[in-house]
């Protein structure tokens, strides 16, 4: 990038305090007649908004978004063209304090890269016959405006009587400004930008406003997303509008807080009181909400004069799913909501509260669903160059990208894999060799790193590890205290990415080092085997997460996948099948069942809605991924535990099974060029369709069970092979297809979807065979007689039956044997 040799960053003279005012910066010029182009180059360090003869440039936000500051500084150009005239000029720009100067994280820290904000202008004017640069230097003044606080976490605060008018053209008195100073950064780290920028995406009007209890309008957006509220309010100058963000109301119809943690998440307007309408919104901050509660407004605010502004990075989207499940269709537009309201420059954890910081750990576990979801090729390639970039200042891959942790981040599973794991998935998806040679020497440090800290057996069994964080049966206190050692959670990861890291090397031609990680993976997937697996597949960690690790990893034989995939069943049902899996878990819950036979206990574990499940939140109302299956509680309260986010994307990655499992689209070559498309209908579900923009154009499905037959469409892209597993097929019948649109009807298989006759003289090892059936038993049992257990699978239970078990009841309950037989019918059974 040309930098300019007179060309620097510029602050003014002090450091900023908290609650200081946005910096003001202005400078004249001159433009002499024949311009043929002029290009605005424009970074700071905090948030900027740059303007020219008193016209706002470009329509980005919170630009130049987060990265690794020091190692990565985005400088944006515009053609300005247009808005240069012959003669006077004038350059202006307001510099907030943004990522750069603004606390970060949950210790109140403040300045981590910088102290003060800082601007970096660079104006080119081209002639033709030579080029001039107008650039950010002491000719500068500095000065202040109606952007009085702003915080990323705490709002903003603007004062439109203080707003100088003309501040920012040609002619303005600035003679009360003070000098700019020039301010020391390097300028190797500006680039010129990898990812999308930051933009309002859309707008949404109010569902519904009322008065609370305590006389402010409460604004329900209908929606929890990332950005802010626009309002056009009149009145008297000096009145001033608050407005507090939050994701949930308190069953008292007040908003509920807690969720933002120290974040005051308030924006305040002060009017100008001009006699006109006046149109604000902040531009230097932005908040995670779905409430917004509104005080000081003078009169009754309406509906039309409140929008919120969803702000995310300007992805494409580039994948969708729907079914006939309507809890389920939800479940994925929460996910995708998630993603987006996460994307905010850096793929974060949260959006409202004091943290948002870019997870490796949560994008790790979300990454295959986001790269369906959305062409992620900008931002996750500018993050993995953040990432990168400071492993390298570091020797450890960081936890959060960029790296704003007051202590180092220890090689760690999941969290630190980010690093192999994310660069191998973005070439799947996309097929482009260029995305793995830029993150190798990233990978290869990772593996080698962690090859180092293997103990003699081969294992990954020192070291902090987050585990399988959030398991729901984890103490509140201590989320990485789930029921699965943490150790073998590392050690299966560990199998996923030397494999990955074995395979990129090979893609890339680097013989010797694929050699040498193939057999790191032999190695390391022999001593998971050695200390965690039985010779009949079973593990000795016996939980859900141990299971579905060693099955979706490639780390069992064929010939234990059997035993294993029953137990991992067994075990689903005896959780009722409710979640009991974390980060690590989750994501392959559903397939380590489907992979295993045991598509019936996938679909009662996606369908379940009882906390905690994936529906849960869902028949809650929630609009977004939580960040615990149990964030809101049936009563309608939040979950006080000092971590409770209702916009967390990580456990939405059941999408992924949802596009490749029940709507069928998987690709089985790099960049789609070969792909698989088998649906799996189950769960009562008759519909589903999926489509993806992959690099080779759509890839389509939908698939339908309408009067006893089976519908199948399915669009191919061109450059694309598809092999096409018809649903249910009475022969079972695989199509080839080319590129084009494809269409099969057929009958389904007789006695599809017809169920056993059972009675109450079945016998009960009989019922708690029927992944449908015996949940439905299960829970009148605990309706009518909680705390007394039912086991299906003891020796005893192959002789006996419900009738057998009543007649130890005395007194049987009033409905308690209705009830059972209701649960032995097709209609009864049906969750």
């Amino acid at each position: 990038m040309r930098k300019g040799s007179t060309v620097s960053f510029i602050s003014a003279a002090t450091p900023a305090d908290a609650g200081d005012p946005a910096v003001y910066f202005r400078r004249e010029f001159a433009v002499a007649r024949g311009l043929r182009r002029a290009t605005l180059h424009v970074t700071a360090l905090g948030i900027v908004e740059p303007y020219l003869n008193g016209v706002r440039v470009g329509d980005d936000v919170l630009s130049p978004g987060w990265t690794s500051y020091r190692h990565h500084l985005d400088v944006r150009a515009h053609d300005v063209t247009d808005l240069v005239a012959t003669g006077g000029n004038a350059l202006g720009a307001i510099v907030g304090e943004g990522w750069a100067v603004g606390r970060l994280g949950w210790e109140n820290k403040r300045a981590h890269y910088s102290d003060r904000p800082a601007l970096y202008l660079r104006l080119e004017l081209d002639y033709g016959d030579r080029c001039e640069t107008i650039g950010t230097d002491p000719a500068f003044r500095v000065g202040s405006g109606a952007v009085r606080a702003n915080s990323l976490y705490d709002g903003e605060t603007y004062d439109a009587r203080l707003d100088p008018a003309g501040w920012n053209r040609y002619g303005f008195d600035d003679s009360d400004w003070t000098p700019a100073h020039p301010f020391a950064w390097n300028l190797d780290a500006l680039r010129e930008p990898i990812a999308p920028p930051i933009a309002r995406i859309e707008e949404l009007a109010p569902v519904e406003i009322r008065t609370s209890a305590s006389g402010a309008a409460i604004v329900d957006f209908g929606q929890n997303i990332s950005g802010w509220v626009r309002i056009t309010v009149s009145g008297a100058a000096g009145d001033t509008v608050v407005i507090r963000h939050a994701e949930m109301l308190t069953p008292a119809g007040e908003l509920e807080t807690e969720t933002n943690r120290t974040a005051r998440a308030t924006d305040t307007y002060i009017l100008r009181g001009d006699g006109e309408p006046e149109t604000w919104e902040p531009r230097f901050t932005f908040h995670g909400f779905r409430y917004a509660e509104i005080t000081g407004w003078p009169g009754e605010p309406a509906a039309d004069a409140i929008r919120a502004v969803v702000v995310h990075s300007a992805m494409t989207r580039t994948g969708w799913f729907d079914c006939s499940h309507e809890l389920v269709t939800k479940l994925h537009a929460n996910t995708v909501w998630s993603m987006r309201d996460n994307f905010v420059g850096v793929p974060t954890d949260c959006p409202q509260r004091d943290e948002r910081l870019g997870w490796t750990g949560d994008l790790n576990a979300f990454a295959p669903t986001a790269a369906y979801l959305y062409d992620v090729r900008g931002v996750l390639g500018s993050w993995l160059a953040d990432l990168a970039a400071e492993q390298t200042a570091t020797g450890n891959v960081p936890w959060v990208v960029p790296d704003v942790l007051p202590n180092p981040s220890p090689p760690t599973a999941l969290w630190s894999d980010a690093a192999v794991s994310v660069p191998w998935l973005l070439y799947q998806e996309y097929g482009d060799e260029r995305i793995l040679a830029a993150s190798y020497d990233s990978m290869a440090a990772f593996i080698r790193q962690v090859e180092a800290l293997l103990d003699d057996h081969g294992l990954w069994s020192t070291g902090f590890q987050y585990g399988d964080w959030l398991d729901p049966d984890a103490p509140a206190d201590n989320p990485a205290g789930g029921k699965t050692d943490r150790h073998l959670v590392a050690a299966a990861y560990l199998c996923r990415t030397t494999r990955e890291m074995a395979q990129a090397a090979a893609v890339l031609g680097r013989d010797a080092d694929a050699a040498h990680f193939s057999a790191l993976a032999d190695r390391v997937r022999a001593a998971f085997r050695r200390e965690y697996v039985t010779d009949a597949g079973r593990i000795v960690n016996e939980s859900a997460t141990a299971y579905a690790l060693a099955v979706t990893f490639g780390i069992l034989d064929d010939d234990q996948l059997a035993k294993a995939g029953n137990r991992l069943a067994e075990l689903v049902a005896q959780s009722g099948y409710r979640i009991s899996t974390g980060f690590a878990g989750t994501p392959l819950l559903t397939d380590a069942l489907s992979a295993t036979g045991h598509l019936d206990e996938a679909y009662l574990v996606l369908t379940e809605t009882a906390c905690p499940s994936f529906l849960y939140p869902v028949t809650r109302g929630a609009t977004t991924i939580w960040e615990r299956w149990d964030a809101v509680l049936p009563d309608g309260t939040l979950n006080a535990t000092g971590m409770t986010s209702l916009n967390h994307y990580a456990l939405g990655a059941v999408a992924d099974w949802l596009h490749r499992v029940v709507g069928g689209l998987q690709r089985t070559a790099p960049g789609w060029q070969r792909i698989r498309i088998a649906p799996q209908p189950g769960g009562g579900i008759t519909h589903a369709s999926a489509a993806h923009d992959t690099v080779r154009g759509r890839v389509a499905v939908s698939w339908r069970i309408d009067g006893g037959e089976m519908a199948v469409e399915v669009t191919v892209p061109a450059g694309a092979e598809a092999t096409v597993v018809l649903p249910l097929h009475p022969a079972a019948a695989v199509e080839q297809a080319g590129p084009g649109d494809h269409a099969w009807r057929y009958p389904l298989p007789e006695g599809h979807g017809a169920r056993p006759e059972y009675t109450m003289d079945t016998p009960l090892k009989t019922l708690a065979g029927d992944p449908v059936v015996w949940p439905a038993v299960t829970a009148v049992f605990a309706k009518h007689l909680p705390g007394i257990p039912i086991d299906g699978n003891a020796p005893e239970a192959a002789a006996m039956s419900l009738a057998v078990v009543l007649q130890y009841i005395p007194g049987v309950m009033t409905g308690l044997e209705d009830d059972l037989r209701a649960t032995l019918t097709p209609e009864g059974s049906t969750r």
